[in-house]
């Protein structure tokens, strides 16, 4: 029976088109209440005479430069029909205060089934149905309501279930859910690269990253390159230091450095596939480093627009545009927009299902990515809650919230970092006194370069369960790494060390099993009851606790004023 309905579910798909920028900003939904609403306003009002807000934090390379030269995200093309929606004007989530996540029960999800390659497409040709009868459904690990409304091009009370479907919480992994079939034209439904396999997770833990390129013996193996502050770098690692700064994972990054231009187990075979190992030939993007930076933003920018349903279609470097099918993963999704801004449809088609496909390539270099999936997905359920965080400061201190949802790192389109700013007398870069604690008790496991990641349950590594990343801490007083800290026990000083910024202050951002968590959504941002909500803009938006609400603004106004009272 399942596989029946897997075969009806491949029959099916679609997708609603959303670009990250003003179609998307505009569409967000009306904030809930006055107080908000008046913020809203404000904020816009400002953000017509404001300069652009500092960059996330990335220590090699200004994460503006990246997303300048990154390819503008997709419009809203013509050829697709209906309203521009947004996963909160879905279900008007824009500032409301979310039910808690213990509410909803945990459910075991049936695994997702292996993709069948032999029902692959045959012909390089987008998928048309017939609008006929509801779309039969299965929840994959990280769905919600509303981003599931978004793909569908549906209203949120128009997706049904015989269960309870989760109105702000994660659905189980495997529920069964009916969606009108209102969908054209799409992609291939077929799901081509798991979750896990993108994100750094924990699938990562074990591999053995420099014995496999040195065991290769191409290119990399004996590749160098000068990389800023952190001198000589070997080819290893460079892609270790990419796989760690992104939260992607390694082994993708060598299979697309292999598939692109063989600096794994052969050589490049030109001067141009030398410097532009990934194909990303831009001016100021020379080298292995670059190169990898470029390729994980893009790739996360379409993994986590999918999670957070603000990418929902392709536009190809021609200007063609195709709607995704919505029973897509993240994983799928992520590689779709990887290829699609550097090739037209035709060998898009070819580099994603054809003969000498990139999976085929990765499944040669590793083993088949879904086997190795099975172990590890899902990597969400609706059992996972945010753990007990308090504000980032010492108590009695007035901070101000100058930064709402925004990039987590570099270019990377998730929204999962918030900032806060300490008091001081002046603007700039200047040394502060301020201290930064610890929001939970936890192992440091990284404290370099401006960055200290506190990993929350203790097994010493990124790539599993909750840890929390503090951006900006100034050298000096940093603590090291192997320190066990207690919730509230000091990190550090705020600084601008650790990347490109207009002003001291902390950068916080949360992942969850390898993967960013979005600062807004079913996993929303909580420090002492304070939840983040993302205004129409980076950067911009709210911290919401009851009646309460501190408005984001980068210049530390009265609205932004926030104190820990314990």
């Amino acid at each position: 029976m399942r596989n029946l309905l897997m075969a009806v579910l491949a029959m099916v798909s679609g997708i609603y088109f959303l670009g990250r920028v003003q179609a998307n900003q505009e569409a967000r939904a009306e904030t809930p209440s006055p107080a908000i609403a008046a913020a809203s306003a404000a904020q816009d009002a400002e953000t017509k005479n404001q300069t652009e807000p500092e960059a996330a934090a990335e220590p090699a390379e200004s994460s503006e430069a990246v997303a300048q030269a990154l390819p503008e995200p997709a419009q809203k093309p013509e050829a697709l029909d209906g309203p521009v929606l947004d996963a909160r004007a879905v279900l008007g989530m824009q500032g409301q205060e979310p039910s808690p996540a213990a509410e909803h029960a945990p459910a075991a999800g049936e695994a997702d089934a292996l993709p069948n390659t032999a029902e692959l497409p045959l012909e390089a040709r987008p998928i048309a149905y017939v609008v006929d009868a509801p779309i039969s459904y299965y929840a994959q690990s990280g769905d919600s309501l509303g981003v599931l409304a978004v793909r569908y091009g549906v209203d949120a009370s128009e997706i049904r279930s015989t269960g309870e479907i989760p109105a702000k919480g994660f659905i189980p992994a495997g529920q069964l859910l009916l969606i009108p079939n209102k969908l054209g034209e799409t992609s291939p439904g077929t799901k081509i690269f798991p979750d896990s396999e993108v994100a750094n997770s924990p699938s990562a833990v074990g591999f053995d990253l420099e014995a496999y390129v040195a065991s290769a013996g191409g290119y990399l193996a004996s590749y160098q390159e000068p990389l800023y502050a952190n001198g000589m770098k070997t080819g290893a690692e460079i892609v270790a230091i990419v796989a760690k700064e992104f939260a992607i994972h390694p082994r993708l990054l060598l299979a697309l450095l292999e598939y692109e231009s063989n600096w794994v187990f052969g050589q490049p075979a030109s001067e141009e596939a030398r410097s532009y190992p990934l194909g990303f030939i831009q001016e100021g993007k020379v080298g292995l480093y670059k190169q990898l930076v470029m390729a994980a933003g893009v790739i996360e920018s379409g993994y986590y627009g999918w999670r957070e349903g603000t990418v929902v279609a392709l536009t190809f470097p021609d200007g063609r545009s195709l709607r995704l099918a919505a029973e897509l993963n993240c994983g799928s999704v992520g590689m779709m927009y990887y290829f699609a801004q550097k090739f037209n449809f035709d060998d898009w088609y070819l580099r994603l299902y054809g003969e000498h496909a990139f999976v085929e390539t990765y499944n040669a270099m590793f083993g088949n990515a879904w086997l190795i999936a099975q172990e590890f997905e899902p990597l969400f359920t609706p059992a996972v809650l945010q753990p007990e965080l308090i504000l980032p400061f010492e108590p009695g201190v007035t901070w101000s919230y100058t930064g709402g949802p925004h990039a987590a790192w570099g270019a990377a389109q998730v929204l999962a970092a918030i900032d806060f700013a300490p008091p001081s007398a002046a603007t700039g870069c200047l040394a502060n006194n301020a201290w930064v604690v610890a929001s939970a008790a936890g192992l440091v496991v990284r404290s370099e370069n401006g960055a200290v990641v506190v990993d929350l349950d203790g097994d010493g590594l990124e790539e599993t369960g909750w840890n929390l990343i503090y951006l900006h801490i100034a050298t000096t007083d940093r603590v090291p790494v192997g320190t066990w800290l207690e919730q509230g026990q000091r990190i550090g000083h705020p600084s601008c060390e650790g990347g490109s910024s207009t002003g001291t202050h902390l950068h916080m951002a949360r992942k969850y099993n390898g993967e960013w968590v979005p600062a807004e959504g079913p996993l929303a941002f909580d420090l002492q009851g304070w939840e983040a909500r993302a205004g129409r803009f980076d950067y911009k938006g709210w911290l919401v606790r009851g009646d309460e609400v501190i408005t984001a603004n980068l210049f530390g106004a009265q609205e932004a004023h926030i104190s820990r009272e314990k």
